[in-house]
C-alpha cells in the first residue's frame, strides 16, 4: 500500500451491513469531520456476508437468532434497530460494490451512499444484499448520478476494487490477531473458515511514515484521535458539535448516540422526521425523508414539515 506523501493515511475496515460498524457511526462520523487537512481516509469493504455461504436449513430460526444478536449489540451501542428483520443478509457483495462505486463520485456522495446502504438493515430491516435493492437504496441521494453508479456497481474495475477490499481484510497486521480487551468487542481478528484471519468490524489502521497504529472493534473517540495525535504533526480536534438544524443538513439523518456527540442545543431542530425504531428513533432532514424509503415506513411521527 502506498501511503500519502508526507502524510497519513485512516484506513477504516468494514461492512455496509456490519451492526458494529453501524453502531461505531458516532465516532467515525466525529473523527472524519475532525481530521487534520491532508490525511488520507480509504474504506476497505471486507465482506462480511459471503454470496456462497452455505444456506440455513431453517431461514426463519436463523432470522430470529440474528436479530437478536443485532439487539444486544444494539444495547450496547444505542444505535437504531429494525423492530423486524425479514432476514440475514444474503451476501455483503451487492451493497460493497456500490459503496465502492459511490466513491467514484466523491466523498460527500459516497459517505450518503453508505449511510443509505446501513440503513437498509438497522432502519428498514430489509438488507441490501441484491444488486437492485442495493441501487433503489441510493435513490435520491443528493448530486448521485444514479446511471453512473449502476454502470460503475457493474464494471469490472469496481469488482476488482471489492475484490482487493476482501484480499486486503484478510491479511491483518500481527498485532491485530493479540488484541485483548474486556468490552464486548475488543476486536481481535476473526479467524476464516479457510484457517487464515480477518480484521474484526470495525477496525481502523493509522498509517504514516514513521509506522502504524490499530485501533481495533468498537472504541471511543479518543482512541482514535490518540492514534492520529501519534501518527500527525497537525493536532487533531475534540469531536466538532454544531447546532441542530446545521447537523441535520450536513449528514441527512442523525440516531441518538448521534446527536450526543455531533450537536449542541435543543433537539430535534424544526425539520426533522423522526422515524421510529427498535430503539429510539432515526432523525432525517425533511429532505433526506422525501425520498428515503424508511420515512414512507415510519410507525409514528410528526409530517415532514415539522416536530
Amino acid at each position: 500500500m502506498t501511503v500519502v506523501p508526507g502524510g497519513v493515511e485512516v484506513v477504516e475496515y468494514t461492512d455496509p451491513l456490519c451492526p458494529w460498524a453501524w453502531g461505531s457511526e458516532p465516532e467515525f462520523r466525529a473523527l472524519r469531520a475532525a481530521l487534520p487537512e491532508g490525511v488520507r481516509v480509504r474504506r476497505v469493504f471486507c465482506i462480511l456476508f459471503e454470496e456462497d455461504d452455505d444456506p440455513a436449513p431453517d431461514p426463519a430460526a436463523e432470522t430470529a437468532w440474528y436479530m437478536e444478536y443485532v439487539a444486544r449489540i444494539s444495547r450496547h451501542t444505542g444505535a437504531p434497530r429494525a423492530v423486524r428483520l425479514s432476514r440475514v443478509a444474503a451476501s455483503s457483495w451487492p451493497a460493497s460494490l456500490v459503496a465502492k462505486a459511490a466513491e467514484l463520485q466523491g466523498t460527500e456522495v459516497a459517505d450518503r451512499v453508505l449511510r443509505r446502504l446501513r440503513e437498509t438493515v438497522f432502519a428498514l430491516g430489509e438488507p441490501a444484499d441484491t444488486l437492485a435493492l442495493a441501487l433503489a437504496a441510493a435513490a435520491g441521494v443528493p448530486d448521485l448520478d444514479p446511471a453512473r453508479l449502476a454502470a460503475d456497481a457493474g464494471s469490472g474495475a469496481v469488482l476488482e476494487g471489492v475484490r482487493a477490499d476482501r484480499a486486503e481484510a484478510r491479511r491483518p497486521v500481527p498485532e491485530a490477531r493479540s488484541v485483548e480487551g474486556s468490552s464486548p468487542h475488543p476486536g481481535a481478528a476473526k479467524e476464516t473458515v479457510d484457517g487464515g484471519y480477518r480484521y474484526a468490524l470495525p477496525t481502523v489502521l493509522v498509517r504514516g511514515r514513521d509506522g502504524r497504529r490499530l485501533v481495533p472493534g468498537r472504541r471511543p473517540y479518543e482512541a482514535y484521535a490518540d492514534a492520529l495525535r501519534g501518527m500527525c504533526t497537525t493536532p487533531v480536534r475534540g469531536p466538532e458539535r454544531l447546532a441542530p438544524e446545521e447537523a441535520l443538513r450536513r449528514y441527512r439523518s442523525i440516531t441518538e448516540p448521534e446527536r450526543k456527540v455531533l450537536t449542541v442545543g435543543p433537539w430535534p431542530p424544526a425539520r426533522a422526521v423522526r422515524v421510529e425504531t427498535g430503539n429510539g428513533p432515526l432523525w432525517l432532514h425533511a429532505e433526506e425523508a422525501a425520498t428515503h424509503p424508511a420515512a414512507h415506513r415510519r410507525v409514528a411521527g410528526p409530517p415532514p414539515t415539522g416536530v
